[in-house]
């Protein structure tokens, strides 16, 4: 079912910069076990697009979703405010959802900004981080505690 459009979602355009991005990302997936590509693209607050794929591993916990590697990536090159991520895979009777690590892991950088979660064809629900992982591990971070 899909969500209602939240506030902070994303001007069409921004929306299919971000679809192909992460469509086109799926496709450099490592994933020789599961044999699920998974591909994920993340917007930044200044505009910036990072991309990311799932990456696996013979000692399967070792293996990086693709939220965690596009994200991982924009941490690298100094950015920590995000606006939205859009998550693909090859799920055709269902929308690609985060798994309970990539939500714990989106939400130490915010919880208000957009996940869009699409289907091969191109439709998509709108989720925001906070609505995912409404209760997050430490519920607000370190800073609870400094």
């Amino acid at each position: 079912m899909a969500h209602e459009r939240p506030a902070n979602a994303l001007e069409p355009e921004l929306v299919q910069r971000l679809l192909l991005s992460c469509q086109e990302a799926k496709k450099s997936a490592y994933c020789p076990y599961s044999h699920f590509p998974v591909g994920a693209a993340i917007l930044t607050q200044d505009g910036r697009i990072f991309s990311g794929c799932n990456i696996e591993n013979v000692c399967y916990p070792l293996g990086v979703c693709a939220e965690r590697t596009a994200i991982q990536k924009a941490i690298s090159e100094g950015h920590r405010e995000f606006r939205a991520i859009a998550i693909s895979s090859d799920l055709q009777d269902d929308f690609i959802s985060p798994c309970g690590a990539c939500r714990q892991f989106m939400r130490e950088f915010g919880s208000n900004w957009v996940v869009y979660m699409t289907k091969p064809d191109g439709t998509y629900v709108v989720s925001t981080v906070l609505e995912l992982l409404p209760a997050p591990f430490g519920s607000i971070g370190w800073q609870k505690v400094q």
